[in-house]
């Protein structure tokens, strides 16, 4: 007899990105000469977890006492307003936000599925999005729909966002659902690497703002990233001000990437309204849902977050520190950049941030290019129609050795 319930029956054991860092890690202490770039961390060029100093030695400070309490359900208001007052800056959009704590920006994205669509309804992303947005989808028993991301030209090779096809697709779910939750990941786009410009946000917060009057919209930005960007981390908040009052604008904001405390756990949802008494029931929603969930999160991590933001000397380093693992990275992108350039090598502007992709062309497939690269000691995760490169975690010397294998992986 089976206990389980047979939707749940056959479900696999492991997120397949954990599975292929398992086997990287297993061939590498064989003393195999391993580049693995599926791991979703920062790591330095020694292979060691980048972590800020300064935070590190918060979460040490926190006294243990507090650290062993209780949380409240939906977190301290002086979390809340310290990841407001980093999101928003002194942007007018963050003196219409509420926020509520949750483990990490998963479970924010947790969150949101539950109380923006109603169960067998469908998340609305791009085609090329973190493999997770499906499983979080299926786990709270809705779907996912999928517009184009990218402008393809006759070779195949991406320009902007495809925004027509973004437009399309939401207007089809409204008529569908009559409603629609969009995740959108920017900057920085996990798989892709790709930052929207600002005519393309423009663009797509235009085609929201005629499409939102057809039914209740909520746009969700994941900011997992956005401190990693070039340019103003912020810039795009502006673009989203015509939407406000129209559409939930949400943001799932996390403290894993941007503060390297993976582990511990630290995020929130962020949802913006000019209504007061929309407000009040938002944040009355989301704590009941966290109750029902998790109850409530790490303490030890939210105080030494909420310090770090609030001290303005912390804050100060830990910018600094932030920056130094900017410049890592920004010379992993430049580096794949200029050894990608005249290969068969396709993929969305990258800029900056944790990944990249490489189109896998038509004829060929995904699953073979990446297995023929695991031969050759070099792990990426195969991810729709492309190979998902995660730069983050490898160091500067091996980009070259990256780059050449998959050419060739991709000529063969």
């Amino acid at each position: 007899m089976e206990f389980l319930i047979p939707s749940h029956q056959q479900r696999p054991a492991d997120d397949p990105i954990f599975a292929l860092n398992a086997e990287a890690n297993a061939r590498k202490k064989r003393g195999e000469a391993v580049i693995n770039a599926t791991v979703g961390d920062l790591l330095a060029d020694d292979g060691t977890l980048a972590v800020l100093p300064t935070v590190a030695e918060a979460l040490r400070d926190v006294p243990a006492l507090q650290a062993a309490s209780y949380a409240p359900l939906a977190g301290p208001a002086a979390f809340h307003a310290a990841v407001i007052g980093e999101l928003f800056g002194d942007h007018p959009l963050g003196a219409q936000a509420i926020a509520v704590a949750t483990p990490g920006g998963t479970g924010a994205l947790r969150l949101a599925l539950a109380n923006f669509l109603e169960p067998g309804q469908a998340l609305l992303t791009s085609s090329f999005y973190w493999g997770p947005y499906k499983t979080l989808a299926d786990e709270s028993d809705r779907k996912l729909v999928t517009f184009r991301t990218f402008v393809l030209d006759e070779a195949g090779r991406p320009g902007g966002l495809d925004v027509a096809a973004f437009e399309s697709t939401l207007e089809s779910t409204l008529e569908k659902q009559g409603r629609a939750l969009i995740f959108l990941n920017d900057p920085c786009q996990n798989p892709t690497g790709y930052s929207m410009s600002d005519a393309e946000w423009g663009a797509l917060v235009s085609a929201i703002e005629r499409l939102a009057p057809r039914g209740p919209v909520t746009l969700l930005v994941d900011v997992a990233y956005y401190l990693y960007g070039s340019g103003d981390p912020r810039a795009f908040l502006r673009h989203l001000e015509p939407l406000l009052g129209k559409v939930a604008l949400a943001f799932a904001w996390s403290g894993s990437k941007s503060y390297t405390e993976y582990g511990a756990r630290i995020g929130a949802l962020l949802v913006c309204d000019p209504d007061e008494n929309r407000r009040k029931r938002t944040f009355d929603a989301l704590s009941f849902s966290c109750r029902g969930t998790w109850s409530n999160c790490n303490h030890a991590g939210m105080l030494a977050v909420t310090r770090v933001l609030s001290d303005p000397a912390l804050r100060a380093k830990v910018d600094e520190e932030r920056a130094g693992l900017k410049r890592l990275l920004d010379g992993r992108v430049r580096a794949f950049n200029a050894a990608a350039a005249g290969t068969s090598l396709v993929f969305p502007r990258y800029a900056g941030g944790f990944f990249s992709t490489v189109f896998v062309p038509a004829g060929k497939r995904v699953a073979e290019v990446a297995a023929r690269l695991r031969e050759e000691g070099i792990f990426v995760v195969p991810q729709g129609d492309g190979l998902r490169v995660a730069l983050c975690s490898v160091a500067e010397r091996d980009v070259p050795r990256l780059v050449q294998a998959m050419d060739r992986a991709l000529g063969a």
